[in-house]
């Protein structure tokens, strides 16, 4: 055979096993690709049978009422904040709530929005929740008892205004929607309750807390 067309099948059968190799590499490139996706949908799906994130349409509301000679005068009010994160881990019986303490709005009808704005002002300032010290409320579960289908008992303990206090939320739902309530005392956080007209009026000391949970699946906030 002729040298140069020796050296011209050489050539060939050189880039012949490079094209293999290439060929190999991405093979093996892809299949490594499709397992770590199939092992992280694995993951996901694990997740997401018994752990839940809050959707946007959760929320957290305080009803305060009022107390006092002339109370007739004055106004209940109804504060509701979104939650801001939190988990359900269905298996573990367990719960999570966040909520950012400046995002608590006064949603009162019956009073202007000057009115509202001035009791906003006074809530979550110094002499109230002081959302700039204290900008979270958090509730952790530490049990959680299963009454009748259907209704739970949640206890665990609420952080607010820096105090940590032992509470029970008696709760209603299901994977879709949960419902929870409970009663507290301002004084047991270290907040005084609100007086005007020197005394006559004042939002009472104990508050009751309810809170709407819709869970979402961690695949993408599905419900």
């Amino acid at each position: 055979m002729p040298s140069h067309l020796y050296r011209y099948v050489e050539q060939k059968f050189a880039n012949s096993r490079q094209s293999i190799s290439h060929c190999r590499r991405e093979a093996l490139m892809s299949c490594t690709r499709s397992s770590c996706i199939f092992l992280l949908a694995l993951i996901v799906t694990a997740l997401c049978s018994s752990t839940y994130c809050q959707t946007p349409h959760s929320s957290f509301t305080i009803h305060v009422g009022k107390t006092g000679l002339f109370s007739a005068a004055g106004h209940n009010h109804v504060v509701v904040a979104p939650i801001a994160h939190g988990s359900i881990d269905a298996k573990a019986m367990a719960v999570e709530i966040t909520v950012v303490t400046a995002q608590m709005k006064v949603t009162d009808s019956d009073v202007s929005e000057k009115d509202r704005a001035e009791i906003e002002s006074t809530m979550l300032g110094p002499k109230v929740l002081d959302a700039a010290r204290f900008p979270d409320i958090h509730f952790n579960s530490s049990r959680v008892e299963q009454t009748s289908p259907g209704h739970f008992r949640v206890m665990g303990t609420l952080m607010l205004h820096g105090v940590s206090k032992e509470l029970v939320f008696e709760v209603t739902g299901d994977t879709m929607h949960y419902q929870g309530k409970t009663k507290l005392k301002q004084t047991a956080f270290g907040i005084k309750p609100v007086t005007v007209g020197g005394g006559t009026v004042k939002v009472k000391d104990e508050v009751e807390i309810d809170f709407d949970v819709y869970p979402a699946d961690l695949d993408g906030g599905k419900r």
